[in-house]
């Protein structure tokens, strides 16, 4: 398992669009992807998973993924959220 801290810097934290986009991305891998926020563990595949941590501006999150492709969405999860959320 790999994994990376990472703070959200968009406007609008991980809610409703950016959290749809970030699935979209989550996607593209194979490996199985999760998001934890104070103690809290969810399916970073799942929007709504998402969505019920109520991620916002400035809130620093661990992303962790498992499988085949591992490394690989971690760093492209990790530069998604910290440049490419509106």
């Amino acid at each position: 398992m790999k994994e990376l801290k990472v703070t959200l810097k968009n406007e609008e934290g991980l809610h409703a669009r950016p959290a749809a986009m970030f699935v979209r991305a989550a996607n593209q891998f194979t490996s199985d992807i999760t998001i934890v926020s104070d103690g809290d563990e969810v399916n970073g595949k799942s929007i709504i998973g998402i969505m019920s941590l109520g991620l916002y501006s400035g809130q620093e999150i661990t992303l962790q993924a498992d499988g085949a492709d591992e490394a690989e969405a971690v760093e492209y999860l990790a530069n998604f959220i910290e440049n490419e959320l509106e």
